[in-house]
């Protein structure tokens, strides 16, 4: 069975490491790995963690390029190692405009596309945008559908999916969390943890927590006493101008607080780093820091009371460590989290935001039921599923 699987953001990299290294270990199986580089440095950085060499780099990234031209380039690029390699199927995970693309592509050619992270849905097509009309168009070429949970399987049955074509694995994101936990926590997050003064709420965090889906203990309340770490990471198009300027108003009031500090590693986009470094910049208890790698980046959210995010992963990831997540969002397609606590929605209108955020900072009881919540994204063993399911595949009942 030839495989091929293509990813091209630092998202999509993390969630596909587990799947491309059980792939290589497995007889019988030719596996290869193309990566467009939608995101050239943030993608590398994670190649090198899960010591993945790509057989084929697109090397797509430009400066200011618009999601038509990323597109045109994979169309044009990918096409040819498709029509050379051949693969039996072909995988993405996500919903970017590489998989939107890749999944096309791999129909043009009569390729069995299987769609990782299959079944996500706000409903709504602008939010998020694009990713809201790419999920849907893979789920309309792709041949198996690896719904990490049981609410997107059920987004799928309502569209019409054939149950047997449709698997359930849990997110490979928490097999990816699981590798890089264990890891040695890297120098640059103590140097930082020591300047900021961060260490008695990380001790104890660190001996009630561990990585597992079934339900974990609170962090202790003696620890709520302690000095308060709140990580941040904002980035998406849709809060672009006036929301990510209330999320960054919203900070610096919270940072008048003598009792928290703010970590918030800056995304490159421009749309981002002005508002950032014009609202946020030499505010008391506001770190900005470059983007993390993902092992830093681990490593800091392990130690954190609180993180307020618009990213997707993070909110599969942070309950893991039973962390509390504030979602910076009107919508999420990942609701799982919010039915099972861990989760909260709270948009991006300043005075709503602070709110929330003083809630948790200030009453344990409150911080109690989201902290000791039950992750519902997964058990670390969702590469395992995926690849299993491709084995056992009945390739007879794929009509070309």
């Amino acid at each position: 069975m030839k495989i091929l699987s293509v990813f091209g953001t630092r998202p999509e990299a993390i969630k596909m490491a587990p799947i491309v290294r059980l792939l290589k270990e497995k007889n019988g199986i030719e596996a290869r790995v193309c990566v467009t580089a939608q995101h050239r440095q943030m993608l590398d950085q994670v190649l090198e963690l899960f010591q993945i060499k790509p057989d084929y780099d697109l090397d797509l990234m430009r400066e200011g390029q618009t999601m038509a031209q990323i597109s045109a380039g994979i169309f044009t690029h990918l096409d040819p190692i498709l029509e050379e390699f051949k693969p039996d199927w072909v995988l993405a995970v996500g919903d970017t405009t590489t998989v939107v693309t890749t999944s096309l592509l791999a129909f043009y050619r009569r390729i069995k596309f299987g769609h990782i992270e299959a079944g996500l849905r706000t409903h709504n097509k602008w939010h998020p945008f694009p990713e809201e009309i790419n999920r849907r168009l893979a789920t309309v070429t792709a041949d198996l559908h690896f719904a990490p949970t049981q609410w997107s399987q059920g987004n799928l049955l309502r569209e019409g999916v054939d149950p047997e074509k449709i698997h359930v694995t849990g997110n490979s994101v928490i097999d990816a969390l699981n590798y890089v936990s264990k890891q040695d926590e890297p120098q640059e997050i103590k140097n930082l943890l020591d300047k900021l003064e961060i260490g008695s709420l990380s001790a104890l965090r660190l001996r009630s927590v561990s990585i597992r889906s079934a339900t974990r203990p609170p962090a202790p309340l003696s620890a709520m006493d302690n000095k308060k770490l709140i990580l941040v990471t904002a980035h998406r198009r849709e809060n672009f101008g006036k929301p990510m300027e209330n999320i960054f108003h919203a900070l610096k009031e919270l940072a008048e607080r003598d009792d928290v500090e703010i970590v918030y590693p800056v995304h490159l986009n421009p749309n981002v780093q002005e508002p950032a470094n014009r609202i946020l910049k030499d505010i008391n208890h506001i770190t900005l820091l470059p983007p993390l790698d993902y092992l830093p980046l681990v490593h800091l959210m392990k130690h954190a009371t609180l993180i307020l995010t618009d990213s997707g992963g993070i909110q599969e990831e942070a309950p893991a460590f039973g962390i509390p997540v504030l979602v910076l969002r009107e919508t999420t397609e990942r609701p799982e989290g919010v039915a099972a606590g861990t989760l909260k929605l709270v948009g991006t209108e300043t005075s709503h935001l602070v709110q929330e955020a003083k809630r948790l900072l200030d009453d344990p009881v409150e911080y109690g039921k989201m902290s000791k919540a039950s992750n519902p994204y997964g058990d670390g063993h969702a590469a395992e599923r995926i690849v299993e399911a491709l084995l056992n595949t009945n390739t007879d009942q794929f009509v070309k």
